[in-house]
C-alpha cells in the first residue's frame, strides 16, 4: 500500500506512480491511497494498481480544525489497512509517512517513511516536525534519496533506521499532454532549465547569470520549461535585462524529452534539491549539465569533471555565469561531458534501484 497526498504533480507523485506500476507487473496487488481524488492527478497509474480516494484533502481553517482533519485523515486510512491487510505500507514524504505509522499502530504490518525532499529546505510546520520525530523511530525503514537527508536525518530524527536509494531515472521519456514543440534552432545554441517556478529553483539567480554573459554569447538562448507562483516577477526580470528575444518560459510541457534533444547544455541553479529528476532526465537524454553543488543531490548524480560541472558557492550567479560561459565557449568539452553523461541511464536505471527496493522489503 503506497500513501501520498495526491498525485497532483511533483517528483514524488511520479515516483509513487512508477513504483505501484513496476510491482504490479511483477505480480503484488498494490494498492495507492491518496486525500485527493483522481480528478487532480497529473501521473497516470496502471489499471491493475487499486486506487482509493479518501476524500480528505480539504484544506484546514485554524488549529483545531486542521488536528481534527488529521485525526480523520488516520482514522479512514487505519479502517483502510484492516480491510486490506497490506503487508508493507509505504508513505511517500513527511505528513503521508506521518499519517501511515500512526494509522498502521498496532496492525501486523510493516510501515516505510520516505524523505523527498533535504528537510532544511521543507516549509514544515512545527507541529509536523514534532511528529516526524515521534513517528520515524516506530518505522520499519526511513528511506532518503540522497546520502545529505539520511546524515541529516540521523542528526535530528534519533533513532529513525535509514537507507538511501535514489530515484531510478525514466528513459526513455514518455510524451505527455501538453504537448508544445521546441521552436526552429535556426542555427542558435539553447541553455535549458526545467522546474517549478519557485525560489528554490534559483531560476531569478540564472537570468541574472545569463544576463551578465549574453553580449559576449549573441548566439546563445535560455529557455526554462515549468509553471509557478514566480512567473510574473522572473518574468518582469526578463524584461527589465532586455532579455526578452533571448529568454523565453513556455510554461510546463509533457514532451519535454524533445525539448531535451532540441538543447545543448542544461542548467540546474537550484538553491536546495533533494535528487533532481529533471537532472537525471537531461543527462540520460545526453546534455551536460552545469549544477550548483547545493546540500544535496547535485554532487550524488554529476562527476564533477567528468560528466558535468558542479559550481560553488551555490547562489552565487557570478560563478554559475563563468562556468556556463566555460561550457558555451567550448563545444569539444561539452561534447566529451555529454557523451558520459547518458550513464546515468546505468548508474539510475530502475533494475538497480528497484534491487535495493527489493532488498529494503526483505531485510524489513
Amino acid at each position: 500500500m503506497i500513501v501520498i497526498h495526491s498525485l497532483s504533480g511533483g517528483g514524488a507523485e511520479r515516483v509513487a506512480a512508477d513504483l505501484s506500476a513496476y510491482w504490479v507487473q511483477r505480480g503484488f496487488n498494490v494498492t495507492l491511497v491518496t486525500q485527493a481524488d483522481a480528478s487532480t492527478d497529473a501521473y497516470p497509474l496502471h489499471p491493475a494498481v487499486t486506487r482509493h480516494a479518501l476524500g480528505t484533502a480539504a484544506p484546514s481553517a485554524g488549529r483545531l480544525s486542521a488536528a481534527l482533519a488529521n485525526l480523520r485523515r488516520v482514522w479512514s486510512l487505519r479502517r483502510l489497512i484492516k480491510r486490506e491487510r497490506p503487508t508493507v505500507v509505504l508513505g511517500m514524504m513527511t505528513t503521508a509517512s506521518v499519517l501511515a505509522i500512526a494509522a498502521a499502530r498496532g496492525q501486523p504490518c510493516r510501515v516505510i517513511a520516505t524523505e523527498h525532499t533535504h528537510p532544511p529546505s521543507q516549509e514544515l510546520p512545527a507541529i509536523w516536525e514534532r511528529l516526524r520525530r515521534w513517528a520515524y523511530p516506530q518505522a520499519s525503514a526511513v528511506v532518503a534519496l540522497t546520502s545529505g537527508t539520511a546524515s541529516w536525518l540521523e542528526k535530528h530524527v534519533p533513532g529513525s533506521r535509514l537507507t538511501v536509494i535514489p530515484n531510478a531515472v525514466r528513459w526513455p521519456l514518455e510524451s505527455a499532454e501538453p504537448v508544445i514543440d521546441p521552436p526552429r534552432r535556426n542555427g542558435r545554441y539553447r541553455v535549458l532549465a526545467v522546474g517549478r517556478l519557485h525560489p528554490h529553483k534559483g531560476f531569478d539567480i540564472l537570468i541574472r547569470a545569463f544576463h551578465e554573459i549574453s553580449a559576449h554569447f549573441p548566439e546563445w538562448d535560455l529557455i526554462i520549461l515549468g509553471e509557478g507562483d514566480c512567473r510574473a516577477e522572473l518574468q518582469d526580470q526578463i524584461d527589465a535585462a532586455g532579455l526578452g528575444e533571448r529568454i523565453s518560459m513556455p510554461g510546463r510541457v509533457g514532451n519535454v524529452a524533445d525539448w531535451y534533444m532540441q538543447s545543448d547544455l542544461y542548467v540546474l541553479s537550484s538553491r536546495v534539491e533533494g535528487l533532481s529528476n529533471t537532472l537525471l532526465e537531461a543527462m540520460a537524454s545526453g546534455l551536460a549539465p552545469v549544477a550548483f553543488d547545493c546540500e544535496t543531490g547535485p554532487r550524488e548524480i554529476v562527476r564533477n569533471g567528468i560528466d558535468g560541472v558542479l559550481v560553488s558557492p551555490a547562489g552565487d550567479s557570478e560563478a554559475l555565469a563563468a562556468h556556463l560561459s566555460d561550457m558555451m565557449a567550448h563545444p569539444e568539452q561539452r561534447e566529451a561531458y555529454a557523451r558520459r553523461a547518458v550513464d546515468v541511464r546505468d548508474r539510475f536505471s530502475t533494475p538497480r534501484i528497484m534491487a535495493l527496493w527489493g532488498y529494503l522489503f526483505e531485510v524489513h
